[in-house]
């Protein structure tokens, strides 16, 4: 059985597994060295300060993470986050990305986020697809913006708006929501 939950930073040597994978053997990211077990942890510490960070394991193993972040640092940009997914390289398919992502998406917006974007290594035609049928649109092509693997690469920009545009609400912190609807949307996901 799938279930999803909200990381802590116990699950920083798990999930830097996961992500070590990418690092290595793909453009997906662009890091060069995969963070070590400690920074992993540092990392989802300091998301969950404002953003949800979730699991998807299988019988008590995570096999994907994802997570909102900031979008930029200026004032004007604190309604827009920036999303990240990752799955098991051997547990693609199962749709846990679509899982992760449609609870996280219901989280964000309770906390009041407007826009959600995603950055794209181009060509990456699964991960195009999948946030085409998430319902993010194509917003730009950055031509040769990153350099890794011996090639430069282009990085596609997505866009979901999931709140109305007009007067703000306040951001809602992760940590301050109701930890029951978060709960909830959580065992939305779970099979």
């Amino acid at each position: 059985m799938i279930k999803l939950r909200i990381a802590t930073p116990d699950d920083g040597k798990a999930l830097a597994r996961i992500y070590e994978y990418y690092v290595a053997n793909t453009t997906i990211t662009f890091e060069y060295d995969a963070p070590s077990a400690e920074e992993f942890s540092h990392r989802i510490a300091h998301k969950l300060e404002k953003y949800p960070y979730l699991v998807a394991e299988e019988n008590g193993t995570p096999i994907g993470y994802a997570y909102a972040a900031e979008f930029r640092e200026r004032a004007a940009y604190s309604w827009d986050a920036e999303l990240s997914v990752y799955v098991a390289h051997d547990a693609h398919r199962a749709g846990i990305g679509r899982r992760l992502y449609s609870a996280l998406i219901e989280i964000l917006r309770a906390q009041n986020f407007i826009n959600l974007y995603a950055w794209i290594t181009n060509p990456n035609p699964s991960s195009i697809a999948f946030h085409e049928k998430e319902g993010f649109e194509l917003i730009c092509n950055i031509p040769s913006v990153g350099y890794k693997h011996g090639e430069w690469h282009d990085v596609v920009w997505y866009q979901k708006r999931i709140n109305a545009t007009g007067e703000p609400k306040p951001i809602i912190p992760f940590p301050l929501l109701d930890k029951e609807a978060v709960k909830k949307v959580l065992n939305s996901q779970n099979a």
